[in-house]
């Protein structure tokens, strides 16, 4: 894959790892933007490669009560705003097969989400769009089996496919990071670390997932130590309040001195 066919992406450098971050779901337009016009400040003063990361819908949900989105094309209109806005790229997930031409009209990356990269139907219609693909490794799966879905994309006639790892399932609540799979995943695609679903806590007898944050930082050091190429991570000015996945979710405010710690590591580690 080469990123520099990813419409809008700018400071690239093959030294520096890129980021993919943003809410876990559009909540409005006002809260996308804020949240882009922060990151995009950060990004563009460290010299990161970002793309804007919002759901236009959210269909893996505990509980029939749990937030589901705003709409879905007022949702991404939304991200087509920050993208246009910000002269950013956008991403977001998919998850029937229907949604691909849907979102793609929309964004510039198409994600599949964990527990449905085994789906088939659904990763032939996101490759056919010609939009890059966004694998994200099923919870259940070996990093090795990752080239089964890569070559699905490549299969249905497009190159531009990346994996991101979410972490490993360990019993029923809780993910383990393999660090060991990032270089197996590197040799199929450009592989990134997703640093805060990597910290949830599934499964909850409320039906509402946890997480440990404070652990976010360890996850990404060590990402960035091993090579990984990217970081996904979502990000709210409240999380507290976010309407999904707040419990994992990195404080917008805490974000620069982070990226500014793990862009001196990536540095260091070029160096040695």
């Amino acid at each position: 894959m080469d990123l520099y066919k990813i419409p809008k992406l700018k400071n690239l450098d093959k030294n520096n790892f890129f980021l993919l971050a943003g809410p876990c779901a559009i909540e409005g337009e006002e809260m996308a933007l804020r949240i882009a016009e922060k990151i995009v400040a950060i990004t563009d003063k460290l010299k990161i490669p970002y793309i804007f990361k919002g759901s236009f819908k959210k269909a893996n949900r505990s509980r029939i009560d749990s937030f589901t989105g705003i709409g879905d094309k007022k949702a991404l209109k939304i991200l087509e705003k920050v993208g246009n806005t910000f002269d950013i790229p956008t991403v977001t997930d998919i998850h029937e097969s229907s949604d691909a031409a849907l979102a793609a009209a929309y964004v510039d990356v198409l994600q599949i989400p964990a527990f449905l990269v085994r789906q088939t139907d659904l990763v032939v219609a996101a490759a056919k769009t010609g939009k890059v693909v966004n694998l994200k490794k099923g919870q259940f799966m070996s990093a090795e089996s990752m080239k089964h879905a890569v070559k699905k994309v490549q299969d249905s006639g497009n190159d531009q496919a990346m994996i991101t790892d979410r972490g490993t399932m360990f019993g029923y609540q809780d993910m383990v990071v393999d660090f060991r799979g990032i270089p197996v995943m590197q040799q199929y695609a450009p592989t990134i670390l997703d640093i805060t679903h990597s910290l949830q806590q599934p499964n909850q007898a409320s039906g509402v997932t946890g997480g440990k944050p404070e652990l976010i930082e360890t996850i990404a050091r060590a990402g960035i130590a091993v090579g990984v190429d990217g970081l996904f991570l979502e990000t709210h000015f409240d999380p507290a309040h976010a309407k999904s996945d707040g419990a994992n979710m990195l404080h917008l405010d805490h974000l620069e001195d982070l990226m500014t710690k793990l862009v001196a590591i990536r540095k260091t580690v070029n160096e040695l």
